[in-house]
């Protein structure tokens, strides 16, 4: 039988593997219910990239929570048996001025605290993964279409123009993607209303357009310094870097954010040279030398980002439901995503909200 041309029902279809549809599914799943994840990447996770290196993972995505200010993070990080720690901030800062000058400044204490998990945010995704079943997880399935019919709707893997890898019958969607990308990616069948498109694609997705990076080293030589890894330049190529060091052991780091717009990105080994260069000019010159280096455009990645999504976002949006919607069809589509979040949208604690929402609803 051609697979293509074969037709699955399912309850319940989750379109994206990030945290808001893994833990849709997570909480789907202890309720019984039967469910597919459609993930296009080849891995889960989402924005949450964790790479690892000895033993410890460095977030090339998210990588704070704010115990003081996000109770579900907080929560299930207890439930699922995690652990975090606090940000290293002890020590004094650097700040590199568009001259390039280097002043040590006093340090950007971060208010409200900030923690890091153990193991990584991916310790999140894996954790949430054990409460799935299997094969209800399906990579390398990008949706293309989403066609209403009188019980539900068909789902479409594959590519527009193409005929689909795979077909889904379902009564219910939970769309766990960001709305731009959505909006920009998948065709609805019949037309979505023109104020909604508009509202999904006016929403920006959150770190679509930005680098990140994180060197790791064998010795702290910033702390050794009295310096606590956070720095600010107003030169580039890292606009922002903070201490992206193991809880009270090695392996030590820095990480931070490239302040280049992503269409000025095109050259990753000149960037790395240029990171290595200015980490060298704020920390030492051991700091050009790290033992590895992992980097992430995020901007480059065709699952996360969209064309609108390549200028540089200056500013937190406030996010909430496109159009003020949580659902669409008649209640067959529910929005998930931290992106379309009321409260915290754009930050982990969003993604929870949003997906208990949209299980909740559905």
């Amino acid at each position: 039988m051609n697979l293509s041309k074969k037709i699955f029902d399912v309850d319940t279809i989750i379109i994206g593997g990030g945290l808001s549809g893994i833990y849709a599914a997570y909480l789907l799943s202890q309720k019984n219910k039967s469910f597919v994840i459609l993930e296009a990447r080849t891995r889960i996770g989402g924005r949450i990239l964790s790479t690892e290196h000895q033993g410890f993972f460095s977030d090339l995505g998210p990588s704070w929570y704010w115990p003081s200010i996000n109770p579900k993070i907080v929560q299930l990080i207890q439930s699922l048996g995690l652990s975090g720690f606090h940000q290293f901030e002890e020590g004094l800062g650097r700040f590199q001025n568009s001259n390039g000058l280097i002043q040590t400044v006093s340090g950007y204490d971060m208010e409200p605290p900030c923690w890091r998990l153990s193991g990584g945010m991916m310790a999140l995704i894996t954790k949430l993964c054990e409460g799935i079943p299997e094969n209800a997880i399906r990579l390398n399935h990008p949706v293309c279409e989403i066609e209403k019919k009188s019980t539900g709707a068909l789902v479409s893997v594959g590519e527009l123009e193409k005929e689909p890898w795979s077909r889904f019958t379902t009564k219910k969607i939970i769309l766990a993607l960001p709305p731009r990308l959505a909006a920009a990616t998948i065709l609805f069948t019949p037309d979505l209303s023109h104020n909604l498109t508009q509202a999904m694609l006016r929403i920006g997705t959150w770190m679509a357009g930005q680098a990140k990076f994180c060197a790791l080293y064998e010795e702290p030589y910033w702390r050794q310094a009295g310096l606590s890894g956070q720095a600010f330049s107003q030169q580039g190529p890292m606009g922002e870097i903070h201490d992206a060091s193991n809880n009270s052991q090695g392996p030590y780091g820095l990480t931070g954010f490239v302040s280049i717009p992503a269409v000025q990105r095109n050259h990753q080994q000149r960037l790395t040279e240029a990171i290595f260069s200015q980490l060298a000019t704020i920390y030492g010159k051991p700091a050009s030398q790290p033992t590895t280096f992992f980097y992430q455009d995020w901007a480059r990645e065709r699952f996360t980002a969209t064309q609108f999504d390549q200028p540089p976002m200056y500013e937190h949006p406030l996010y909430h439901p496109p159009a003020g919607k949580t659902s669409i069809w008649d209640g067959t589509i529910h929005f998930a995503g931290t992106e379309t979040a009321d409260q915290h949208g754009g930050y982990l604690e969003g993604a929870l909200t949003s997906a208990e929402r949209a299980v909740m609803n559905h």
